[in-house]
């Protein structure tokens, strides 16, 4: 499975490292992408930039306990939702799940439905595993992101 990190307050970086470490309780063989500095999507206001990273890993969860472990560390992290788009210590998003294609809004949408249109997503997944296919397009990461670099070029501005 693949799942977006971000942060965009406080220590950006080690709010994302204690996410990954909660993380690692759940998930062997992680891979962690570089983390990548870029200007805030779909944040109203002027909010600060978000540091970004993907990673990848094997889990014995399923996609529902698994989002509902992701939104624990979130909230054991200080994340606080006052409306949608609030800035925020972490976000953790459940991209990919193997190659399944889970339809259960508004609770758990897999793959994400906005992940193909964001490079902060798609760059570090392409980095780390660029091989991955999309089962709803059926293209890699690398291609996806090559499609959202060279057609769009970058759909978030860093």
């Amino acid at each position: 499975m693949a799942i977006a990190l971000g942060s965009n307050l406080g220590d950006r970086e080690h709010y994302l490292r204690d996410a990954v470490a909660a993380l690692s309780v759940d998930l062997s063989s992680i891979r962690l992408s570089s983390f990548y500095d870029t200007m805030p999507v779909d944040m109203p206001g002027n909010p600060p930039r978000v540091l970004n990273a993907a990673l990848t890993g094997l889990t014995a969860l399923d996609p529902h306990p698994l989002l509902r472990r992701l939104l624990d560390i979130e909230r054991h992290l200080g994340r606080e939702r006052p409306y949608a788009g609030a800035s925020r210590t972490v976000d953790l998003d459940l991209i990919l799940y193997a190659d399944r294609i889970i339809d259960d809004p508004p609770e758990l949408i897999v793959p994400h439905p906005r992940f193909r249109e964001r490079s902060f997503v798609l760059e570090p997944l392409a980095e780390i595993a660029p091989d991955w296919t999309d089962p709803v397009t059926r293209l890699t990461m690398a291609a996806l992101w090559e499609t959202l670099r060279h057609v769009h070029g970058r759909a978030d501005p860093r």
